[in-house]
C-alpha cells in the first residue's frame, strides 16, 4: 500500500491530525477513532491511518485532548523514595499495569517531604490526570486530590481508609511471623528496629512484634524497641550502640529493608558473627539480602504486584467512581535463610 502525501510538511511544523487524514484519505474523525480505539474504524482503514501517522511522525496532542475531554489518559504515581528499591519496584509494577491499560504514567518522588508531596499533587491536578496512586505521608494528599474529584488509591499504607481505596500487605501477620520465627529458635531478647509507629505500616508491624512476644509469654523490654530513623546511617548508628554493649539482644527484627541494611552493617563493623552471635530477620526482601553471606532471612512481599494491583484498583475506581471504597490486603511470606539460628549458649 502506498501513502500519498498531499503536500510537503515543513520540518519545523509538527504533523497534525489533519495531515494524517489527508495522507490516509479519510476524515479527521475517522483518524481519531482509528488512533484512540473509541468508535468503529474498519480494520483496513485503521491500518492505513496507523501507517500514515507513523510515516508522518504524528504524535497526538495530549494536552488538547485533555482540554476537550476534561480528563486525560494519564495517571499519577507518587512514591516516597525512589532510592529505596521497594519504591522503585512498586513504581515499576504500576508502570507496566498502567501501560497495559492504556494510561501514561506520571511519576514523582516525594522524598518523604510533605512540601514535595503537596507540589506534586498540585501538578497532577493541573495535568488533569485520571487518578493517582500514592504512598502517602499523611491524609492531606488524598484529601486534596479528592476535593478536586480525582480518584486516589493509597498503596503500602493508608491514612484515609473507609473514604479512599487502599492496597496494602499483611504487615501485622508478617511481623508476627518473623518475630515468632526467632522465638521458635529459642530467642528471648529480640530487638525491634522500626522507623515509626504512626503510619499503618509501622503500627501494624509493631503490633505483630508485640503479639508474637505475648504469645510466647515474653515481657516487652522498651530498651529493645529502637526508633531508628528513616535511613541506613541512622539505623547503623543505633545498632552500633545497642550491639556493642554486654547486654545486647541475641536477635534483631528490622521492620524494613533500609533498617535491616543499617543493622547488617553494624554487625559487620563490630566483628560479630551472624547468626552465631546475633540473628537478623527483616521485613521487605530486598535483592541484597540474598547476595550477602550469610543470606538474610526476610518477610517477602510481592512489591511489583503491589504497584500493579494499585493501578488495577485505580482503573476500577475511575470506571465506577461511586462504588464503596475497598482496601485490598496482599499476602506475605517468611523466607528463612542463613541469618537466623538458635541463640548462642552462654
Amino acid at each position: 500500500m502506498t501513502i500519498e502525501r498531499r503536500g510537503p510538511l515543513s520540518r519545523s511544523r509538527r504533523p497534525t491530525i489533519k495531515d494524517v487524514a489527508e495522507a490516509a484519505g479519510v476524515s479527521r474523525s475517522t483518524v481519531s477513532r482509528a488512533l484512540t480505539g473509541r468508535g468503529y474504524a474498519a480494520p483496513d482503514v485503521r491500518e492505513r491511518v496507523l501507517r500514515a501517522a507513523a510515516e508522518l511522525g504524528y504524535v497526538p496532542d495530549v494536552m488538547a485532548r485533555t482540554l476537550k475531554q476534561q480528563v486525560s489518559r494519564s495517571v499519577g504515581v507518587l512514591v516516597s523514595d525512589l532510592r529505596n528499591p521497594f519504591y522503585a519496584e512498586l513504581a515499576a509494577g504500576a508502570s507496566r499495569e498502567a501501560r497495559e491499560r492504556g494510561y501514561t504514567m506520571v511519576l514523582a518522588d516525594t522524598s518523604l517531604s510533605a512540601e514535595a508531596e503537596s507540589e506534586a499533587a498540585e501538578a497532577l491536578v493541573a495535568l488533569r490526570v485520571a487518578g493517582v496512586v500514592v504512598t502517602p505521608n499523611s491524609s492531606a494528599v488524598s484529601t486534596y486530590l479528592g476535593s478536586h474529584g480525582i480518584p486516589v488509591v493509597e498503596v503500602d499504607r493508608q491514612f484515609a481508609a473507609g473514604s479512599t481505596d487502599g492496597v496494602v500487605v499483611g504487615n501485622r501477620v508478617g511481623a508476627r511471623t518473623a518475630t515468632a520465627h526467632l522465638v521458635e529458635l529459642g530467642h528471648r531478647r529480640i530487638a525491634l528496629f522500626i522507623d515509626e509507629t504512626d503510619w499503618t505500616t509501622g503500627y501494624e508491624r509493631y503490633q505483630g512484634y508485640l503479639e508474637a512476644l505475648s504469645a510466647a509469654d515474653i515481657k516487652v523490654d522498651p530498651d529493645l524497641v529502637v526508633s531508628s530513623g528513616w535511613d541506613v546511617a541512622d539505623s547503623r548508628r543505633r545498632a552500633l550502640d545497642m550491639l556493642a554493649g554486654p547486654d545486647r539482644p541475641t536477635a534483631v527484627f528490622a521492620a524494613n529493608n533500609v533498617l535491616a541494611e543499617g543493622v547488617w552493617r553494624a554487625i559487620g563493623e563490630l566483628g560479630l558473627r551472624a547468626p552465631g552471635e546475633v540473628s537478623l530477620v527483616a521485613f521487605d526482601d530486598a535483592p541484597w539480602m540474598s547476595m550477602v553471606s550469610p543470606q538474610v532471612s526476610a518477610v517477602s512481599q510481592d512489591t511489583f504486584n503491589l504497584g500493579a494491583t494499585a493501578v488495577r484498583r485505580l482503573d476500577e475506581r475511575i470506571e465506577m467512581p461511586d462504588a464503596d471504597s475497598v482496601t485490598t490486603v496482599l499476602g506475605v511470606r517468611l523466607v528463612a535463610r542463613e541469618s537466623t539460628a538458635p541463640p548462642p549458649v552462654l
